[in-house]
């Protein structure tokens, strides 16, 4: 894709560790999707905190042009923020706003290697398609096969019949920043099952016996 051409997206929601990882391919990558960002000039929403991936790819981002802005619980702070941080900074009172407020405000979700954090956030937005409470696209960034144990999971749940084989597309999966990001702009989002409930907002009602 020409980096002058204009993205679709003008906000995704990038998942990653607070950790760097031990390969130097974890952190390059990281780098790597920064400037596919900037390239794109799409903003990004993701943690808010400044250590490990989270801080590459948020200063890059950020060194780029582009809004950034992180989502942290105010008990994450001590931990996840180390030193300068860059663009804006949401502090939330927990995950589950985290979560909400970064669902929200993104247009897609791109998760970079991590750990249970990131796997959770990876998973729930996956399920949230399943469900019907959103259809963005959803992209898995598999440096270096860090993610065939998880894709090959997908795999093993639609072979014994635990995953509805059309729910299995949900998840795009690339090793480079650039054909993610080609595979997430042609994703068109498909009702594999027309039963997904509708989510209704107003207030729940309590039944008694």
């Amino acid at each position: 894709m020409d980096a002058t051409k204009k993205s679709k997206f003008r906000r995704i929601c990038v998942f990653c560790g607070s950790s760097s990882g031990k390969k130097r391919i974890f952190s390059d990558t990281a780098l790597e999707l920064g400037k596919e960002l900037v390239d794109r000039r799409i903003s990004l929403i993701y943690g808010g905190g400044s250590v490990g991936l989270m801080g590459i790819v948020s200063k890059t981002v950020y060194d780029g042009g582009c809004h950034v802005l992180g989502v942290i619980p105010k008990a994450l702070m001590p931990n996840e923020i180390c030193g300068k941080t860059f663009g804006e900074v949401k502090v939330v009172l927990d995950m589950h706003q985290r979560k909400a407020e970064m669902a929200r405000q993104a247009e897609a979700f791109i998760a970079l290697p991590g750990g249970y954090g990131t796997l959770e956030e990876l998973l729930e937005m996956t399920t949230w398609v399943q469900l019907g409470i959103h259809n963005k696209p959803v992209g898995l960034l598999n440096v270096d096969g860090y993610y065939n144990p998880l894709l090959a999971l997908f795999d093993k749940g639609v072979e014994e019949g635990f995953i509805n084989p059309m729910a299995r597309r949900i998840v795009v999966a690339a090793p480079t920043p650039r054909e993610l990001m080609r595979k997430l702009e042609e994703f068109v989002p498909s009702q594999y099952d027309t039963r997904v409930p509708t989510w209704d907002r107003t207030p729940t009602t309590i039944y008694r016996r």
